[in-house]
């Protein structure tokens, strides 16, 4: 606005600091959802990406069984323990370490291990009414590529879903903008009611990120055999 002063927070210093991780840094310093999730106790401003995806979708509800995908450092974890309340269940999982919380069952392992799986299920005691998935592998630069190795781990996630969720459930997937591939959106398709793309507003204006959202899991009936 004309006139106003510049409120942007710099760094006093960048030494020692590469060009990439002293902007990264800026860029923290003046997100509003980097403060809004401090002063939410959010553990990560991630947590209002799934909160818009839920007030569009209605992800949440009461009493569900919630299984949260590569979940460190926990921001949607704790958005599900909240809104799945005192009678939901929550399991976090990730392959690194994640600090523990409050009304979650936090467990370390790969997802696309069969040892994972049977814990996650354990945990549950019982199916899941929603997997989510915020994974995304460490970025190359290179468009294709990236879009590529996001679509890989969607699919894996998406298996993993197909394999522990109840009928009627749900699953949200980070995938790159480009959408979802022919071949993963149709079987999608297959086993849910109804499969979208989202990008919230949380998620950064210069990210390639959106999210798939599908809704409606079709269980034994109509879903594609596990890949």
């Amino acid at each position: 606005m004309g006139g106003a002063r510049n409120l942007t927070t710099r760094l006093r210093t960048a030494r020692g600091r590469t060009t990439a991780s002293q902007k990264w840094l800026e860029r923290q310093l003046n997100d509003p959802y980097v403060k809004a999730a401090k002063a939410a106790g959010y553990r990560s401003r991630a947590a209002f990406k799934i909160l818009e995806l839920d007030e569009r979708f209605k992800l949440f509800q009461s009493h569900q069984r919630i299984v949260d995908l590569g979940a460190a450092p926990g921001g949607w974890t704790q958005v599900a323990v909240r809104r799945a309340g005192e009678r939901g269940k929550v399991v976090a999982l990730d392959i690194l370490p994640m600090e523990p919380m409050n009304g979650a069952i936090v467990l370390q392992g790969d997802f696309q291990e069969e040892e994972a799986e049977r814990a996650v299920l354990d945990a549950l005691a019982g199916q899941a009414d929603l997997v989510m998935s915020d994974i995304a592998p460490n970025t190359t630069g290179h468009n294709a590529t990236d879009h590529l190795r996001i679509l890989a781990l969607v699919e894996l996630a998406a298996d993993f879903a197909r394999k522990v969720l109840a009928p009627g459930g749900a699953f949200v997937a980070k995938v790159f903008q480009g959408g979802t591939e022919r071949e993963l959106l149709n079987a999608l398709k297959r086993d849910y009611a109804t499969v979208r793309h989202a990008k919230p507003p949380a998620s950064r204006k210069d990210s390639a990120e959106m999210y798939v959202v599908a809704q409606g899991f079709r269980g034994g009936q109509g879903a594609g055999p596990g890949r």
